[in-house]
């Protein structure tokens, strides 16, 4: 059975607390983490958690994935918006992505609308705070 799933998460996501609460929720990354474990739990899926402020480091982890995941759930942080390292990266790993965002990063700064990684992942879950992650966890699983 496919349903290992290297939950990814970047730069400053481990600060999750001290964001705007408005755009991300107010909780704290340990809190996201837990719930994305209960949710992915919920539908048969073994998550495997990671977070880097590293481009690098975030960049050798996809390169790796391949070895402990069969799909790879990607919340890069900024680096959505330009870290074309990434997104060949994503592509690198032959696995099924789907990127997911707290915020709703399509209707705030022109900038933040901007994804590098859209063409290389199967969806694109945004705006919907922590639950969201729930129905990006189902739609990766569709694609397992």
């Amino acid at each position: 059975m496919r349903n290992r799933v290297a939950v990814m998460h970047g730069v400053n996501l481990d600060m999750l607390d001290r964001r705007p609460a408005e755009h991300y929720g107010g909780l704290t990354f340990a809190r996201l983490e837990q719930q994305i474990e209960h949710f992915a739990r919920a539908i048969g899926l073994q998550p495997r958690f990671f977070q880097s402020n590293h481009e690098g480091e975030f960049v050798e982890e996809l390169h790796n994935a391949p070895d402990f995941a069969d799909g790879l759930l990607l919340n890069p942080g900024a680096w959505t918006h330009y870290a074309w390292s990434l997104r060949d990266a994503v592509e690198l790993t032959g696995l099924p992505a789907v990127e997911v965002h707290l915020s709703d990063v399509k209707h705030r700064e022109p900038w933040r609308a901007v994804s590098v990684l859209e063409d290389v992942c199967v969806a694109t879950v945004a705006g919907q705070g922590a639950v969201g992650y729930r129905e990006a966890l189902e739609r990766l699983k569709a694609a397992l």
